[in-house]
């Protein structure tokens, strides 16, 4: 199993009045980490996929530590844990290299920006993301 690897960097601004990221800034790792990782596919070789759009659909986040600031990225793995038809379930860690701070899940759903309506995923994006499936996940047709 592969996983998408992203440095994220912290910001002055992403701490709360308690000293710690607050729980909405996980949110915005998240998306770096995703958008970082989905559009690996499009933009440097011509290809349409996932550049039509894309709308979340659902998030679920268990938050284990307080990550507190510091001038030291971390560490945002991504991989899919499942691909539908229509949406892919992607999974993630926030984590250092001995603490694990946030694990998370993002079903995405791509979307028709023209239309103004889920789309189908195209075969390309599946192949693309089946090298980042998890070892016990299986794909729908």
């Amino acid at each position: 199993m592969a996983r998408h690897i992203y440095s994220c960097p912290l910001r002055w601004s992403d701490m709360d009045a308690f000293g710690h990221v607050n729980n909405v800034v996980f949110l915005r790792y998240l998306e770096e980490a995703r958008i970082d990782f989905m559009f690996r596919l499009a933009p440097g070789n011509g290809s349409p996929s996932f550049s039509g759009g894309s709308v979340v659909a659902r998030h679920e986040i268990d938050y284990l530590r307080p990550l507190v600031h510091r001038h030291e990225p971390v560490t945002v793995e991504s991989w899919v844990k499942k691909i539908g038809a229509a949406s892919l379930t992607i999974a993630y860690e926030i984590k250092d290299p001995d603490v694990t701070y946030v694990r998370a899940s993002t079903v995405v759903v791509p979307f028709d920006l023209q239309e103004q309506r889920p789309r189908r995923i195209t075969e390309e994006e599946r192949a693309f993301l089946q090298e980042y499936v998890d070892d016990g996940m299986t794909s729908a047709p």
